[in-house]
Protein backbone atom coordinates (compact mmCIF):
# COMPACT_ATOMS: atom_id res chain seq x y z
CA UNK A 1 0.00 0.00 0.00
CA UNK A 2 1.06 3.74 -0.82
CA UNK A 3 2.32 5.92 2.06
CA UNK A 4 0.16 8.70 2.57
CA UNK A 5 1.30 11.91 1.59
CA UNK A 6 2.10 14.84 3.47
CA UNK A 7 2.54 18.75 1.41
CA UNK A 8 4.91 21.28 2.34
CA UNK A 9 3.52 24.14 0.48
CA UNK A 10 3.50 28.36 0.90
CA UNK A 11 5.42 31.19 -0.17
CA UNK A 12 9.13 31.57 -0.90
CA UNK A 13 11.40 32.09 2.14
CA UNK A 14 9.54 31.40 5.02
CA UNK A 15 11.38 28.06 5.94
CA UNK A 16 9.33 25.49 4.17
CA UNK A 17 12.92 23.72 3.44
CA UNK A 18 14.21 23.99 6.91
CA UNK A 19 11.15 22.36 8.19
CA UNK A 20 11.27 19.74 5.56
CA UNK A 21 14.48 19.40 6.91
CA UNK A 22 14.34 18.76 10.67
CA UNK A 23 10.90 16.54 9.96
CA UNK A 24 12.20 14.18 8.12
CA UNK A 25 15.71 14.31 10.43
CA UNK A 26 18.44 14.95 7.36
CA UNK A 27 19.07 18.08 5.32
CA UNK A 28 18.08 16.60 1.87
CA UNK A 29 16.54 20.27 0.47
CA UNK A 30 19.53 23.05 0.05
CA UNK A 31 18.30 25.56 2.41
CA UNK A 32 19.04 29.31 1.21
CA UNK A 33 17.37 32.85 1.69
CA UNK A 34 17.19 33.02 -1.70
CA UNK A 35 13.66 33.10 -2.57
CA UNK A 36 13.04 29.88 -5.30
CA UNK A 37 15.79 27.81 -4.41
CA UNK A 38 13.47 24.53 -4.16
CA UNK A 39 12.73 24.03 -8.00
CA UNK A 40 11.71 20.63 -7.74
CA UNK A 41 9.54 19.12 -5.10
CA UNK A 42 11.71 16.50 -2.64
CA UNK A 43 10.05 13.53 -0.82
CA UNK A 44 10.98 12.18 2.50
CA UNK A 45 9.93 9.42 4.68
CA UNK A 46 9.17 10.21 8.30
CA UNK A 47 7.45 8.35 11.44
CA UNK A 48 5.53 9.32 13.87
CA UNK A 49 3.65 7.68 16.39
CA UNK A 50 4.09 4.80 14.55
CA UNK A 51 2.10 6.05 11.52
CA UNK A 52 4.80 6.20 8.38
CA UNK A 53 3.89 8.58 5.63
CA UNK A 54 5.87 10.69 2.93
CA UNK A 55 6.44 14.58 3.05
CA UNK A 56 6.90 16.20 -0.01
CA UNK A 57 8.53 19.30 0.06
CA UNK A 58 7.66 22.09 -2.69
CA UNK A 59 8.98 25.75 -4.44
CA UNK A 60 7.14 28.75 -2.93
CA UNK A 61 3.82 29.84 -4.79
CA UNK A 62 3.49 33.33 -5.72
CA UNK A 63 -0.07 33.31 -7.23
CA UNK A 64 -0.03 36.43 -8.92
CA UNK A 65 4.05 35.46 -10.83
CA UNK A 66 4.49 35.79 -13.89
CA UNK A 67 7.60 34.72 -14.41
CA UNK A 68 8.28 31.49 -16.10
CA UNK A 69 10.15 29.89 -13.51
CA UNK A 70 7.16 30.72 -11.07
CA UNK A 71 5.22 29.22 -13.15
CA UNK A 72 6.98 25.82 -13.56
CA UNK A 73 7.17 26.07 -8.89
CA UNK A 74 3.71 26.64 -9.25
CA UNK A 75 2.88 24.15 -11.16
CA UNK A 76 4.87 21.54 -9.09
CA UNK A 77 3.08 22.65 -6.26
CA UNK A 78 0.12 22.44 -7.63
CA UNK A 79 0.41 18.50 -7.86
CA UNK A 80 1.65 18.13 -4.90
CA UNK A 81 -1.51 19.49 -3.50
CA UNK A 82 -3.62 16.99 -5.72
CA UNK A 83 -1.49 14.69 -4.09
CA UNK A 84 -1.38 14.99 -0.80
CA UNK A 85 -4.06 13.38 1.96
CA UNK A 86 -2.59 16.75 4.52
CA UNK A 87 -1.08 20.03 3.42
CA UNK A 88 1.11 21.79 5.70
CA UNK A 89 1.02 25.65 5.04
CA UNK A 90 3.61 27.45 6.26
CA UNK A 91 3.89 31.09 6.89
CA UNK A 92 6.03 33.62 8.35
CA UNK A 93 5.47 35.33 11.69
CA UNK A 94 8.72 37.93 10.96
CA UNK A 95 6.65 39.09 7.40
CA UNK A 96 2.73 38.81 8.96
CA UNK A 97 0.26 37.70 6.97
CA UNK A 98 0.82 39.00 2.96
CA UNK A 99 -1.32 39.53 0.11
CA UNK A 100 -0.33 36.02 -1.05
CA UNK A 101 -0.69 34.23 1.96
CA UNK A 102 -4.28 35.29 1.87
CA UNK A 103 -4.69 33.89 -2.30
CA UNK A 104 -2.62 30.53 -1.13
CA UNK A 105 -5.32 29.56 1.54
CA UNK A 106 -8.11 30.66 -0.40
CA UNK A 107 -6.52 27.61 -3.12
CA UNK A 108 -5.86 25.26 -0.29
CA UNK A 109 -9.24 25.82 0.98
CA UNK A 110 -10.93 24.91 -2.66
CA UNK A 111 -8.56 21.91 -2.61
CA UNK A 112 -10.95 20.10 -0.44
CA UNK A 113 -7.96 18.68 1.34
CA UNK A 114 -7.20 19.06 5.61
CA UNK A 115 -4.63 22.38 5.56
CA UNK A 116 -2.79 22.81 8.58
CA UNK A 117 -1.91 26.36 8.96
CA UNK A 118 2.20 26.14 10.33
CA UNK A 119 3.39 29.78 11.82
CA UNK A 120 6.78 29.59 11.54
CA UNK A 121 10.09 31.78 12.78
CA UNK A 122 8.47 31.61 15.90
CA UNK A 123 11.53 31.30 17.84
CA UNK A 124 11.10 32.79 20.53
CA UNK A 125 9.88 30.56 23.83
CA UNK A 126 6.54 31.56 26.05
CA UNK A 127 3.58 33.86 25.08
CA UNK A 128 2.98 34.13 21.37
CA UNK A 129 3.50 37.50 20.26
CA UNK A 130 0.37 39.70 18.96
CA UNK A 131 0.98 39.25 15.42
CA UNK A 132 0.61 35.48 15.43
CA UNK A 133 -3.11 35.88 16.39
CA UNK A 134 -3.66 37.75 13.01
CA UNK A 135 -3.02 34.89 10.97
CA UNK A 136 -6.39 33.64 12.23
CA UNK A 137 -7.52 36.00 9.47
CA UNK A 138 -6.77 33.92 6.80
CA UNK A 139 -9.75 31.42 8.13
CA UNK A 140 -7.37 27.81 8.19
CA UNK A 141 -8.60 27.26 11.95
CA UNK A 142 -6.14 27.48 14.81
CA UNK A 143 -2.53 28.27 13.71
CA UNK A 144 0.21 26.10 15.02
CA UNK A 145 3.63 27.88 16.48
CA UNK A 146 7.09 26.35 14.87
CA UNK A 147 10.51 27.03 15.06
CA UNK A 148 12.01 24.92 11.94
CA UNK A 149 15.48 26.29 13.07
CA UNK A 150 15.06 24.79 16.14
CA UNK A 151 12.75 22.49 16.45
CA UNK A 152 10.21 24.06 18.81
CA UNK A 153 6.59 22.89 17.98
CA UNK A 154 7.35 20.52 15.67
CA UNK A 155 6.07 17.76 17.64
CA UNK A 156 2.77 19.66 18.10
CA UNK A 157 2.57 19.55 14.21
CA UNK A 158 3.22 16.18 13.39
CA UNK A 159 0.40 15.28 16.08
CA UNK A 160 -2.15 17.26 13.82
CA UNK A 161 -0.28 15.82 10.73
CA UNK A 162 -1.12 12.25 12.27
CA UNK A 163 -4.57 13.07 13.48
CA UNK A 164 -5.45 13.92 9.70
CA UNK A 165 -4.16 10.95 7.92
CA UNK A 166 -6.54 8.69 6.79
CA UNK A 167 -6.95 5.46 8.94
CA UNK A 168 -4.30 3.30 8.76
CA UNK A 169 -7.12 0.14 8.03
CA UNK A 170 -8.19 2.32 5.41
CA UNK A 171 -4.92 2.64 3.58
CA UNK A 172 -4.63 -1.13 3.83
CA UNK A 173 -8.53 -1.66 2.26
CA UNK A 174 -8.01 1.43 -0.40
CA UNK A 175 -7.24 -1.51 -3.02
CA UNK A 176 -5.92 -5.36 -3.07
CA UNK A 177 -4.42 -4.28 -6.93
CA UNK A 178 -1.06 -3.97 -7.31
CA UNK A 179 -0.01 -0.39 -8.40
CA UNK A 180 2.67 -0.50 -11.37
CA UNK A 181 4.42 2.48 -12.70
CA UNK A 182 5.81 2.28 -16.05
CA UNK A 183 8.74 4.06 -16.11
CA UNK A 184 11.58 4.77 -18.75
CA UNK A 185 13.10 6.91 -21.25
CA UNK A 186 10.94 8.92 -23.84
CA UNK A 187 10.18 6.24 -26.69
CA UNK A 188 10.81 3.21 -25.21
CA UNK A 189 6.78 2.13 -25.62
CA UNK A 190 5.17 2.46 -22.64
CA UNK A 191 2.37 3.65 -23.51
CA UNK A 192 2.45 0.74 -26.01
CA UNK A 193 2.66 -1.61 -23.27
CA UNK A 194 -0.23 -0.03 -21.36
CA UNK A 195 -2.43 0.25 -24.16
CA UNK A 196 -1.81 -3.51 -25.38
CA UNK A 197 -2.09 -4.44 -21.30
CA UNK A 198 -5.83 -2.84 -20.74
CA UNK A 199 -7.21 -3.49 -24.70
CA UNK A 200 -7.95 -0.02 -26.02
CA UNK A 201 -6.42 2.83 -26.96
CA UNK A 202 -6.53 4.69 -23.43
CA UNK A 203 -2.68 6.56 -23.93
CA UNK A 204 -1.55 8.54 -27.31
CA UNK A 205 0.99 6.16 -29.41
CA UNK A 206 3.48 8.36 -31.42
CA UNK A 207 6.84 7.88 -32.63
CA UNK A 208 7.61 11.37 -31.32
CA UNK A 209 9.39 11.31 -27.77
CA UNK A 210 7.41 13.09 -25.01
CA UNK A 211 3.59 12.25 -25.90
CA UNK A 212 2.52 11.33 -22.55
CA UNK A 213 2.19 14.23 -20.78
CA UNK A 214 0.39 13.05 -17.62
CA UNK A 215 0.57 9.80 -15.47
CA UNK A 216 -2.62 7.86 -16.03
CA UNK A 217 -3.93 5.22 -14.07
CA UNK A 218 -5.31 2.42 -15.84
CA UNK A 219 -7.14 -0.26 -14.02
CA UNK A 220 -6.51 -4.02 -14.90
CA UNK A 221 -8.03 -7.87 -13.82
CA UNK A 222 -6.88 -10.70 -15.65
CA UNK A 223 -5.98 -14.34 -14.13
CA UNK A 224 -2.84 -12.89 -12.56
CA UNK A 225 -4.69 -10.37 -10.09
CA UNK A 226 -5.95 -6.68 -9.99
CA UNK A 227 -3.23 -4.40 -10.65
CA UNK A 228 -3.25 -0.30 -11.43
CA UNK A 229 -0.95 0.73 -14.27
CA UNK A 230 0.22 4.09 -14.38
CA UNK A 231 1.82 5.48 -17.67
CA UNK A 232 4.15 7.79 -17.20
CA UNK A 233 5.44 10.73 -19.32
CA UNK A 234 9.58 9.60 -20.16
CA UNK A 235 12.27 10.57 -17.74
CA UNK A 236 14.08 12.45 -19.51
CA UNK A 237 17.79 14.24 -18.10
CA UNK A 238 17.24 17.71 -15.81
CA UNK A 239 19.52 19.05 -17.68
CA UNK A 240 17.29 18.34 -20.91
CA UNK A 241 14.05 19.52 -19.11
CA UNK A 242 13.90 23.06 -20.06
CA UNK A 243 10.22 23.80 -21.06
CA UNK A 244 7.16 23.66 -17.97
CA UNK A 245 5.35 20.66 -19.71
CA UNK A 246 8.67 18.59 -19.65
CA UNK A 247 9.23 19.67 -16.01
CA UNK A 248 5.77 18.94 -14.97
CA UNK A 249 6.01 15.39 -16.86
CA UNK A 250 8.93 14.65 -14.68
CA UNK A 251 7.32 15.27 -11.98
CA UNK A 252 4.44 12.96 -12.21
CA UNK A 253 6.65 10.47 -13.05
CA UNK A 254 8.89 10.45 -10.13
CA UNK A 255 5.13 10.92 -7.96
CA UNK A 256 4.04 7.55 -9.91
CA UNK A 257 7.35 5.98 -8.70
CA UNK A 258 6.67 7.20 -4.89
CA UNK A 259 3.17 5.63 -5.04
CA UNK A 260 3.28 2.03 -6.61
CA UNK A 261 4.55 -1.43 -5.63
CA UNK A 262 6.05 -2.35 -8.34
CA UNK A 263 8.05 -0.28 -10.88
CA UNK A 264 8.38 -1.79 -14.74
CA UNK A 265 11.78 -0.04 -15.77
CA UNK A 266 11.47 -0.16 -20.18
CA UNK A 267 14.17 0.06 -21.84
CA UNK A 268 14.65 0.16 -26.31
CA UNK A 269 15.82 -2.98 -27.27
CA UNK A 270 17.11 -1.85 -30.47
CA UNK A 271 18.94 1.13 -28.90
CA UNK A 272 20.29 -0.85 -25.76
CA UNK A 273 21.24 0.12 -22.40
CA UNK A 274 22.03 4.22 -21.85
CA UNK A 275 23.16 5.52 -18.62
CA UNK A 276 19.60 7.74 -18.51
CA UNK A 277 18.62 3.52 -18.23
CA UNK A 278 20.25 3.34 -14.99
CA UNK A 279 18.99 6.42 -13.74
CA UNK A 280 15.82 5.74 -14.38
CA UNK A 281 16.30 2.23 -12.79
CA UNK A 282 18.12 3.92 -9.67
CA UNK A 283 14.94 6.18 -9.16
CA UNK A 284 12.95 2.93 -8.09
CA UNK A 285 15.31 0.58 -6.69
CA UNK A 286 16.30 3.47 -4.29
CA UNK A 287 12.74 4.32 -3.25
CA UNK A 288 12.05 0.71 -2.53
CA UNK A 289 10.25 -0.79 -5.02
CA UNK A 290 9.78 -3.77 -6.75
CA UNK A 291 11.29 -4.03 -10.01
CA UNK A 292 11.10 -5.55 -13.82
CA UNK A 293 13.03 -4.71 -16.22
CA UNK A 294 11.21 -5.34 -19.59
CA UNK A 295 13.33 -5.12 -22.45
CA UNK A 296 10.58 -3.35 -25.42
CA UNK A 297 11.04 -3.92 -29.14
CA UNK A 298 12.80 -7.56 -29.19
CA UNK A 299 10.76 -8.35 -32.53
CA UNK A 300 12.55 -5.35 -33.92
CA UNK A 301 16.05 -6.41 -33.26
CA UNK A 302 18.25 -8.66 -35.12
CA UNK A 303 18.87 -12.18 -33.80
CA UNK A 304 21.16 -15.09 -33.52
CA UNK A 305 21.11 -18.17 -31.14
CA UNK A 306 23.47 -15.99 -28.88
CA UNK A 307 21.84 -12.73 -29.26
CA UNK A 308 19.76 -13.14 -26.13
CA UNK A 309 21.81 -14.80 -24.33
CA UNK A 310 25.00 -12.17 -24.51
CA UNK A 311 22.13 -9.38 -24.33
CA UNK A 312 21.01 -10.51 -20.81
CA UNK A 313 24.66 -10.77 -19.63
CA UNK A 314 25.23 -7.26 -20.72
CA UNK A 315 22.27 -6.08 -19.17
CA UNK A 316 23.37 -7.70 -15.51
CA UNK A 317 26.75 -6.12 -15.93
CA UNK A 318 24.52 -2.89 -16.00
CA UNK A 319 22.02 -3.07 -13.76
CA UNK A 320 24.55 -5.13 -11.41
CA UNK A 321 23.26 -2.61 -8.55
CA UNK A 322 19.62 -4.01 -8.70
CA UNK A 323 20.62 -8.00 -9.53
CA UNK A 324 17.56 -9.38 -7.72
CA UNK A 325 15.41 -7.76 -10.45
CA UNK A 326 13.82 -10.57 -13.55
CA UNK A 327 14.99 -9.38 -16.89
CA UNK A 328 12.15 -9.78 -19.44
CA UNK A 329 12.52 -9.65 -23.50
CA UNK A 330 8.85 -8.18 -24.87
CA UNK A 331 7.37 -6.66 -27.36
CA UNK A 332 4.67 -4.27 -26.21
CA UNK A 333 3.39 -3.84 -29.92
CA UNK A 334 2.42 -8.01 -30.42
CA UNK A 335 1.66 -8.82 -26.66
CA UNK A 336 4.98 -11.07 -26.85
CA UNK A 337 5.82 -12.68 -23.11
CA UNK A 338 3.12 -10.18 -21.71
CA UNK A 339 1.87 -13.00 -19.94
CA UNK A 340 5.20 -13.76 -18.20
CA UNK A 341 5.70 -9.49 -17.05
CA UNK A 342 2.28 -9.85 -15.04
CA UNK A 343 3.97 -13.06 -13.30
CA UNK A 344 6.98 -11.23 -12.78
CA UNK A 345 5.55 -8.16 -11.29
CA UNK A 346 2.65 -10.06 -9.02
CA UNK A 347 6.31 -12.05 -7.66
CA UNK A 348 8.07 -8.34 -7.51
CA UNK A 349 4.95 -7.11 -5.38
CA UNK A 350 4.66 -10.24 -3.52
CA UNK A 351 8.09 -10.34 -2.61
CA UNK A 352 8.51 -6.93 -1.51
CA UNK A 353 5.77 -7.25 0.74
CA UNK A 354 7.27 -10.24 2.20
CA UNK A 355 6.99 -10.74 6.47
CA UNK A 356 9.61 -13.69 7.92
CA UNK A 357 9.57 -14.78 11.26
CA UNK A 358 12.06 -14.03 13.42
CA UNK A 359 12.28 -17.69 14.76
CA UNK A 360 12.84 -18.98 10.58
CA UNK A 361 15.66 -15.92 9.95
CA UNK A 362 17.35 -17.22 12.82
CA UNK A 363 17.70 -20.70 11.79
CA UNK A 364 18.60 -19.68 8.83
CA UNK A 365 21.59 -17.22 10.34
CA UNK A 366 22.66 -20.13 12.37
CA UNK A 367 23.07 -22.37 9.02
CA UNK A 368 24.74 -19.80 7.47
CA UNK A 369 27.19 -18.69 10.06
CA UNK A 370 28.20 -22.61 10.39
CA UNK A 371 28.71 -22.87 6.42
CA UNK A 372 30.66 -19.59 6.20
CA UNK A 373 32.60 -17.94 9.49
CA UNK A 374 32.10 -14.42 10.00
CA UNK A 375 35.23 -12.30 8.92
CA UNK A 376 37.57 -11.59 11.29
CA UNK A 377 40.22 -8.87 12.43
CA UNK A 378 42.98 -8.46 14.57
CA UNK A 379 41.74 -11.91 16.15
CA UNK A 380 38.17 -10.29 16.90
CA UNK A 381 35.36 -12.41 15.35
CA UNK A 382 32.56 -11.31 14.00
CA UNK A 383 29.87 -12.16 16.17
CA UNK A 384 25.61 -12.04 15.28
CA UNK A 385 23.41 -12.86 17.92
CA UNK A 386 19.82 -12.30 16.23
CA UNK A 387 18.10 -11.20 13.57
CA UNK A 388 14.69 -9.97 13.06
CA UNK A 389 12.20 -8.02 10.32
CA UNK A 390 11.93 -4.42 11.09
CA UNK A 391 9.27 -3.63 8.06
CA UNK A 392 8.53 -4.49 4.28
CA UNK A 393 7.92 -2.08 1.12
CA UNK A 394 10.96 -3.26 1.10
CA UNK A 395 11.95 -6.24 3.46
CA UNK A 396 13.84 -4.12 6.22
CA UNK A 397 15.90 -6.62 8.41
CA UNK A 398 17.80 -5.65 11.74
CA UNK A 399 21.18 -7.33 12.53
CA UNK A 400 22.25 -7.16 16.41
CA UNK A 401 26.31 -7.76 16.54
CA UNK A 402 29.50 -7.40 18.76
CA UNK A 403 30.72 -4.49 16.24
CA UNK A 404 29.79 -3.10 13.21
CA UNK A 405 33.18 -2.47 11.96
CA UNK A 406 33.15 -6.18 11.17
CA UNK A 407 29.91 -6.71 9.43
CA UNK A 408 31.85 -6.40 6.11
CA UNK A 409 30.12 -5.71 2.96
CA UNK A 410 30.86 -8.70 1.29
CA UNK A 411 29.57 -10.86 4.57
CA UNK A 412 25.95 -8.94 4.20
CA UNK A 413 25.70 -10.02 0.66
CA UNK A 414 26.69 -13.84 1.36
CA UNK A 415 23.64 -13.27 4.23
CA UNK A 416 21.15 -11.51 1.75
CA UNK A 417 21.78 -14.22 -1.13
CA UNK A 418 21.24 -16.99 2.05
CA UNK A 419 17.73 -15.09 2.68
CA UNK A 420 17.06 -14.55 -0.72
CA UNK A 421 17.31 -18.01 -1.64
CA UNK A 422 15.83 -19.73 1.10
CA UNK A 423 12.23 -17.38 1.00
CA UNK A 424 12.41 -16.99 -2.87
CA UNK A 425 13.13 -13.05 -2.22
CA UNK A 426 12.71 -12.05 -5.95
CA UNK A 427 12.38 -8.76 -8.05
CA UNK A 428 12.58 -6.69 -4.36
CA UNK A 429 15.22 -4.99 -3.00
CA UNK A 430 16.35 -6.05 0.61
CA UNK A 431 17.70 -3.14 3.38
CA UNK A 432 20.14 -3.83 6.20
CA UNK A 433 20.22 -2.49 9.49
CA UNK A 434 22.91 -3.61 11.64
CA UNK A 435 23.23 -2.34 15.70
CA UNK A 436 25.68 -2.95 18.35
CA UNK A 437 24.69 -4.89 21.06
CA UNK A 438 23.34 -2.48 23.94
CA UNK A 439 22.86 0.43 20.78
CA UNK A 440 19.37 1.92 21.31
CA UNK A 441 16.67 1.66 19.10
CA UNK A 442 16.18 5.07 17.79
CA UNK A 443 20.28 5.49 17.81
Amino acid sequence: MAKPVVAIVGRPNVGKSTLFNKLIGSRVSIVDDTPGVTRDRVYGGCEWDGREFSIVDTGGIEPRGGDEILSHIRSQAELAIDAADVIVFVTDIRSGVTASDSEIASMLMKSGKPVLLCVNKCDSVGDPPAEFYDFYSLGLGDPIRVSSVHGHGTGDLLDEVVGLLPPAEEIGQESEAVRVAVIGKPNVGKSSLVNHICGEERCIVSNQAGTTRDAIDIAVENEYGKFIFVDTAGLRRKSRVDDAVERYSMLRAQMAVERSDVCVIMIDGAVGFTEQDSKVAGMAHEAGKGCVIAVNKWDAVEKNENTLALYRKRLEQDFSFMSYADILFISAKSGQRIDRLFEAIKKAAESNATRIKTGALNEILAQATSRVQPPTDKGRRLKIYYMTQASVKPPTFVFFVNSKELFHFSYQRYLENMIRGTFGLVGTPIHFIVRERGEKQGG
